[in-house]
């Protein structure tokens, strides 16, 4: 949509006179500026022109009102389109967007989703800022609207225009030679996030599927997910919909800045307030949502952990745990041998009677007679990890403080429950400790603490920046014990909810179909390959550097490509990049750069505009905005669905993204006919990689055996719904098509298996129903709530149970004595809007940190400074902002800025290692996995921020450097439409 001037411009409506006398006044301007006019001489000059006419009644009559009517043609429209945004914000907001003239003219947020509660407040409507400008992106100087191919050096700004033909020939071409040389996976897809559109995700995972290439894995990649979930709990992520903090009497948001990631939720956390709930907010700095909360308690950063602990104290020592569910529930009346660290099997106990196939996987409890009894539900019992046949319901009382001496198979051993070995954890975070770790006063976390436990339904609001931390795990366990000690989980209003992106899909085995229809999934864990293929692994620790190279070899960790025969390992080749910006998010990015992307023949990256992985790659091919394509939107935010409809024909020479690789299959498919080339036996799964039938592979339905109903997007997304429990419940005759999503959005009619809870009418979604309701066992190891993990790792690492640990030291205070801290931003959702001129005008325009005055004085910094911000790593120039809300002692970069937005190319994350944390490596238990194994996005190493220090100087020269990166910025912008639009 143009700016209001240029709408001005074009109005019929205004008079010939206005008009003309508006173009000079405006002249007038322009030749004053060009001669050097002052503003003083312009002012008297206008001064001396004629007065305007005052109007003593502004809406009666006086000689100009045609203005009225360009107002009202802003809200008049030729037609209308629902659409929704494909940004991993967890938003999932259901927007009208107007056309006219075959133009987005402007978008609202949609009301009219349905209640299913009417005691709760309504869920219309949903949007924020952000959304409500996207409408700039469709017709943006930054939109790619050809395909493009890299002149020269990758990354050196320099394209050529090419046609369709021609890039998807050199496209086709790398494949064959790829896979003819049995490398096919040294083919890579990286898209992330499919609940957010997944027609768009599996538009290129199912090609790379059908190629034998590599799936990566992106939630551990960004360092959202949280690992003591399925560390814990056995599921990677379920969270009650946030109509659900409506519920709880009582609200901590840690570390969730809802007001800034969560705007269109957040009403919900505001309004409790109204309903009687207490508000707690534990953030490092006075955040925004600091604010609107009863209380705030601002721990040291990289202190959650220690802060958790000493409230699990408390309610432990003063008696204000939910017994009945810890016995029931929970690892711990669980014994545990004191000579080996690990739990007590009752295949060790003779005599004990087992009614299990295998009894080296059940566990033992003493009853309060004293006698032995095995643990219903342990793994042992159950035929793998999600068996609902089996019952944790007790028939017997055991015992919590339990350790008695017993005769095992090799003699006498004395034993513990895991509860006492707590108890002895727990002991050392007295209130003086707590205080001393997280400068939380002695009281203030103990009163906390006793509130929480006191009410009936009590929950917490789990956010990323607790995930950010090298100890991330531990800092998950200990937040995650304060609920199950409590025995706030199953119910509404209670449990933990940890939104970090559309991480979770709610039609799921439509989507895992569509995406992945062979079956046969080689998935990879993005932060592995990443780290090795990087070099990364030649620079780390040596002990962190084996036990990483002990769980590739024991196949814990996949990594691909696989070694062969010979012992070599090929490098990676071909990589696919589709609704992500890899290269800009990429920690240890400097490794990145310099030796992972030289190792690449071609990267193809899959864009509706030029980000900083598409201005890296070879070539760019121009994806369907948002409002452009079909697709579905899903949020485990709530529980309805809703579409992508086109509003408008994509711009220029784009195509939707399922379009894109369908016709890169064509072109696979015909050059492979033409030159005869034969099936391949891929060398892991038990089929042929044909590319002579890549495309008619790619466009059938394979549930149906119907070819080429899958040849276009709309087709895909009802596909994924008819195969999905969740739209197409296989009891019930109802169903939800696309047009009835496009009528008005939907909520879902049933939870599919991956969810822990149903979906009831006129309730919030909440989880772990199943567990704690129905008592069916918990997905881990002992059938229960696990937070005692006997791997021999973890006991190595002393991390058996949840405890606190300092970060590792990566850079020495001396040195170094700032923190280093990335948060998500208000005015961006990832890097998508970070180029958006109406967001840029919100903030200063430009990559800025945030200094507490105390640290900026100390080193002579003023606000709207130019700084170098460096550590051992590099060094990025940016300004300073003072932010008395932030603590002394830590820089705030919020991040996404696009590399291309500093001077020097560098970004906020050049200062960021990568690094892993080894227990998040392993598989458990270790012979079979059924516990923790492997699987893209439920666990997997994640990729950490906030164990960084920094020192940050003031650039002398600011008026030069300030200079300089505002002539790159618009070089780089400035110069886009000429680009993209032109022959070369």
């Amino acid at each position: 949509m143009s700016d209001s001037n240029e709408l001005h411009d074009d109005s019929e409506s205004t008079t010939a006179g206005t008009e003309t006398a508006r173009r000079d006044f405006l002249k007038g301007i322009g030749l004053s500026a060009t001669l050097g006019i002052s503003g003083v001489a312009m002012a008297d000059e206008q001064l001396a022109m004629d007065g305007l006419q005052v109007v003593d009644d502004p809406i009666g009559s006086y000689p100009y009102r045609d203005w009225e009517d360009l107002y009202r043609e802003e809200w008049d429209w030729d037609d209308k389109a629902r659409s929704t945004h494909s940004v991993n914000c967890t938003g999932s907001c259901s927007w009208q967007v107007y056309t006219r003239n075959g133009q987005v003219w402007r978008e609202e947020q949609a009301g009219d989703y349905p209640r299913f509660d009417e005691s709760l407040p309504d869920p219309n409507p949903r949007g924020c800022q952000k959304g409500a400008c996207f409408t700039d992106y469709v017709n943006a100087d930054q939109r790619v609207t050809h395909p493009l191919r890299s002149v020269g050096e990758r990354g050196n700004g320099k394209w050529k225009r090419i046609s369709w033909d021609e890039a998807l020939t050199e496209i086709a071409e790398e494949v064959l030679d790829t896979v003819q040389d049995e490398e096919y996976d040294a083919i890579s897809g990286f898209t992330p996030i499919p609940a957010m559109s997944p027609v768009s995700f599996a538009a290129g995972s199912r090609l790379v599927n059908l190629l034998g290439g590599v799936s990566h894995s992106f939630y551990d990649w960004y360092s959202d997910l949280p690992p003591g979930q399925p560390i814990t709990w056995g599921t990677q992520t379920d969270n009650a919909e946030s109509a659900d903090w409506y519920n709880a009497d009582y609200l901590i948001a840690w570390g969730s800045n809802i007001n800034v990631t969560r705007i269109p939720d957040a009403k919900y956390f505001l309004e409790a307030g109204y309903n009687g709930t207490k508000r707690v907010g534990i953030f490092t700095d006075y955040s925004q949502t600091a604010i609107h909360c009863d209380e705030w308690i601002g721990p040291e950063p990289g202190t959650d952990t220690a802060l958790a602990l000493g409230m699990a104290r408390t309610i432990v020592d003063e008696g204000r745990y939910d017994e009945a569910h810890l016995k029931e529930q929970t690892d711990m009346p669980l014994l545990v041998r004191e000579d080996t660290g690990k739990f007590l099997r009752a295949s060790e106990v003779p005599r004990l009677d087992v009614d299990a196939d295998r009894p080296e996987k059940v566990f033992v409890m003493q009853d309060a007679d004293g006698d032995l009894r095995t643990a219903p539900g342990s793994l042992g019992e159950r035929d793998g990890q999600h068996d609902h046949s089996v019952s944790i319901e007790l028939d017997f009382d055991p015992q919590l403080d339990a350790d008695p001496d017993v005769t095992t198979t090799e003699g006498g051993v004395d034993t513990r429950t895991v509860w006492l070995n707590l108890r002895d954890e727990l002991s050392q975070y007295t209130p003086e400790h707590v205080n001393e770790v997280t400068g939380v006063g002695r009281q203030t976390h103990q009163e906390i603490a006793r509130e929480f436990a006191e009410v009936d339904r009590a929950k917490i609001i789990h956010g990323k920046g607790v995930n950010d931390w090298y100890h991330n795990d531990l800092g998950n366990r200990a937040i995650q014990l304060l609920v199950t000690l409590t025995g706030n989980l199953g119910r509404q209003g209670t449990g933990v909810d940890h939104y970090v992106g559309q991480e979770k899909i709610w039609t799921f085995n439509g989507w895992k179909s569509l995406s992945f229809p062979t079956g046969s999934v080689r998935g990879v864990p993005t932060t592995l390959w990443t780290y090795y293929h990087a070099g990364i692994m030649e620079n780390t620790d040596p002990d962190t550097a084996a036990k990483i190279q002990e769980s590739i070899d024991k196949g814990w960790m996949p990594l691909y490509p696989s070694e062969r025969d010979d012992g070599n390992r090929p490098d990676p080749r071909l990589m696919f990049i589709w609704r992500g910006n890899y290269f800009n998010q990429a920690k240890g990015n400097l490794a990145l750069e310099e030796v992972l992307w030289p190792k690449l023949d071609l990267v193809v990256d899959i864009n509706f505009r030029m980000d900083s992985t598409a201005l890296n790659s070879d070539i760019v091919l121009p994806a369907a905005s948002h409002y452009e394509k079909h697709d579905l939107s899903v949020t485990d935010m709530h529980t309805y669905v809703h579409p992508f409809t086109p509003a408008v024909e994509p711009l220029g020479e784009s195509k939707t993204d399922w379009q894109i690789f369908r016709e890169i299959a064509a072109k696979i498919q015909e050059l492979a006919r033409e030159r005869g080339i034969e099936a391949i036996e891929d060398r892991k799964f038990d089929r042929e990689i044909d590319l002579q039938s890549v495309h008619e592979d790619y466009t059938r339905d394979w549930l149906a055996d119907e070819p080429g109903a899958l040849a276009e997007d709309k087709a895909a997304a009802e596909f994924i719904l008819e195969h999905s429990e969740e739209s197409n419940p296989a009891d019930s005759a109802e169903q939800l098509t696309f047009d009835d999503l496009d009528e008005q959005p939907r909520r879902l009619l049933e939870a599919g298996d991956h969810w822990t809870s149903d979906i009831e009418d006129g309730e919030a979604y909440t989880p772990w129903q199943d567990y704690v309701q129905d008592k069916n066992p918990w997905p881990t190891f002992t059938g229960r709530q696990q937070y005692y993990i006997d791997h021999d790792w973890f006991l190595e690492l002393g991390e058996a149970l949840p405890t606190h640990k300092d970060a590792p030291v990566l850079q020495e205070k001396s040195k170094y004595p700032l923190g280093y801290n990335t948060p998500h931003s208000r005015w961006a959702i990832h890097s998508t809007w970070r180029d958006n001129s109406k967001m840029l005008r919100l903030q200063r325009g430009e990559p800025t940190v945030f200094l507490n005055p105390d640290d900026a004085e100390e080193r002579g910094i003023e606000d709207g400074d130019t700084v170098r911000v460096y550590n051992d790593l590099d060094s990025v120039e940016v300004q300073a902002k003072i932010y008395p809300s932030g603590e002394p002692g830590t820089v705030r970069h919020f991040f996404s800025w696009e590399r291309f937005q500093y001077p020097d190319r560098n970004n906020f994350n050049s200062l960021v290692p990568m690094y892993m944390k080894p227990t998040q490596l392993v598989q458990y238990p270790e012979d079979t996995g059924e516990h923790l194994h492997f699987f893209p996005n439920y666990w997997g190493p994640t990729g950490v921020n906030s164990d960084v220090r920094i020192e940050v100087e003031k650039v002398e020269s600011a008026s030069e450097s300030v200079s300089d990166a505002e002539s790159i910025a618009t070089g780089t912008l400035g110069g886009l439409s000429n680009l993209l639009g032109g022959d070369d």
